[in-house]
């Protein structure tokens, strides 16, 4: 057998046995939902022998996923309390951004993104399509740059320039469109006194979009929402039009969340 088929039947192999090693160690935490199990019971429940359940388990304890309870056993951990809150805030967050979202969307007929910071990236959590038929090629569950894209930078606007450098000089080494940082910064600081970020075909070609942040009731910025289209839809006149709607909108979604003020911490 040729050493490239031995290669790529290893690569599958070890593939396989990382996916395995995941639902095993998704199986131990849904054991352990209804209160503490001991390692014994553990291993037979999931009919693993004890070392395996050991190894697992030891490896959810350290990540905060599973904590262990002297002469009780194993039992859910404190980061899922944490992913649990941060799952119930975007879900309530969309739910509440839903309607003017789709107002928004009938409004401007164009495509209209919310996203959340996500590990310093913009995760996009919603994706309303306009009438226009323009091809946009951002999904649902996808995470882009922040530095590239206008919803990134519409949640970057109340950072420092010093952590702006730090993630411009990342996105540029993972493959984001070259740029002047000198140019983008002297952008940046224009959006921040404008209050929202454009988008000006750096991620996508032929794409622009107009984007704004949303804040909660501590004035901090939870998400962001960008309209997007084809350029020839967005001349600058038009963008700077559509920049009211969109801060409209924004303060409208902010004002569910809590936030009455009118500027940024």
């Amino acid at each position: 057998m040729p050493p490239s088929v031995d290669l790529a039947q290893a690569s599958r192999v070890r593939s396989q046995g990382g996916s395995q090693t995941l639902l095993r160690g998704l199986d131990v935490i849904e054991a352990v939902v209804d209160g503490p199990v001991s390692l014994d019971k553990l291993a037979s429940r999931l009919g693993l022998t004890r070392s395996t359940a050991h190894r697992l388990a030891t490896a959810l304890v350290e990540r905060r996923y599973l904590s262990f309870v002297p002469r009780l056993g194993y039992q859910l951990g404190a980061k899922l309390l944490e992913l649990g809150f941060h799952a119930q805030r975007q879900t309530d967050m969309l739910q509440r951004a839903q309607p003017h979202l789709e107002a928004l969307a009938a409004e401007s007929e164009d495509t209209v993104h919310l996203g959340v910071l996500d590990h310093e990236r913009a995760l996009y959590l919603a994706k309303i399509p306009g009438r226009r038929r323009v091809e946009i090629s951002s999904r649902v569950g996808e995470r882009h740059p922040l530095t590239s894209t206008g919803l990134g930078k519409a949640l970057l606007l109340d950072d420092t320039p010093a952590h702006w450098r730090k993630l411009f000089d990342q996105d540029q080494a993972s493959g984001s469109p070259p740029a002047r940082y000198e140019d983008w910064l002297a952008r940046m600081r224009g959006y921040v006194k404008a209050g929202r970020a454009y988008d000006l075909e750096e991620n996508e070609d032929l794409i622009r979009c107009v984007a704004a942040p949303i804040r909660d009731a501590s004035g901090g910025i939870v998400a962001a929402l960008s309209v997007s289209s084809a350029a020839q839809y967005m001349s600058d006149e038009r963008m700077e039009a559509l920049s009211a709607d969109v801060l409209a909108t924004t303060t409208a979604i902010s004002g569910e969340l809590g936030w009455f003020g009118t500027g940024g911490r």
